[in-house]
């Protein structure tokens, strides 16, 4: 299942920022504790946070590799994921479970092909290969972040993440462009209602018109104006923009004009 929007990393970067992340991610938690609660993620431990990281590697290193799925094109886990499931609740040690299955889908992602023909759940997404190098990537990134959130005790700030304005820019896109648009995402209006949102630090933006219809999201390329005919607009740091949209932190230093776009996404944006 080829795809059609490039992504604004490549696959080694990707693989980087899932390796950083995981690094991070193991750290926290093990520092926090496997009993920590995490602030970001209410009713888990950081146990089940690890848990679900190792297995959502585990299940995107089989999709990679084309172990056949359930229902093609889903986010359903293949075949196979109540051993996984099993296997990693029964396992001593979790923290060695997350490396295992982190090594797999490292290795997956190295050594598939460009035009890798495997099933990927976005619309307009990249080709198979760079589309699921880039999920994990933010997929990792971002319950690193919840790990840190169980060290801290609370949602880290833009200043004490480890990633910077590039990782997080590509991350927004996916966001926006891939999950914000589909049918089943509740963000709506009854009257329409048109949205910028800029990254003042990698001069990146998007455009959401938002209906009672799906989102539909519109990409600028680097340099481009936003629309003068705008209702709100938010713009600020990449890194601060991207902890806000993926609702793990407060955006309160964003610059915000027009309807508050942010009361409405946390409300109605969710990625589960």
């Amino acid at each position: 299942m080829l795809g059609l929007m490039p992504t604004s990393l490549s696959v080694d970067e990707h693989g980087d920022g899932i390796g950083d992340a995981w690094t991070v991610l193991r750290e926290n938690a093990r520092l926090a504790g496997l009993e920590a609660p995490v602030p970001t993620c209410p009713g888990w431990t950081t146990k089940d946070l690890v848990l679900h990281q190792g297995l959502v590697h585990r299940w995107a290193e089989r999709v990679v590799r084309g172990v056949p799925m359930r229902d093609a094109g889903t986010i359903e886990l293949p075949v196979g994921d109540e051993v996984l499931e099993r296997e990693g609740f029964s396992d001593s040690d979790p923290f060695d479970w997350l490396d295992v299955g982190a090594v797999a889908l490292l290795q997956a992602l190295a050594f598939a092909p460009d035009d890798l023909d495997v099933p990927f759940f976005l619309r307009d997404a990249p080709p198979a290969r760079f589309a699921w190098a880039r999920r994990q990537c933010h997929e990792t990134t971002i319950h690193a972040v919840d790990a840190m959130a169980a060290r801290l005790g609370r949602p880290p700030g833009a200043d004490e993440v480890w990633f910077g304005a590039s990782l997080a820019t590509d991350g927004i896109d996916e966001l926006l462009t891939g999950f914000v648009p589909r049918r089943h995402q509740r963000l709506r209006a009854p009257t329409p209602w048109r949205v910028g949102l800029r990254a003042t630090d990698s001069d990146r933006s998007w455009l959401l018109d938002i209906s009672e219809e799906p989102v539909v999201t519109t990409a600028f390329a680097p340099g481009t104006e936003l629309p003068d005919d705008l209702d709100s607009v938010l713009a600020g740091p990449a890194v601060l923009l991207y902890l806000a949209l993926w609702n793990r932190g407060s955006g309160d230093a964003l610059v915000s004009t027009g309807r508050d776009l942010l009361s409405a996404w946390r409300h109605d944006v969710r990625i589960t």
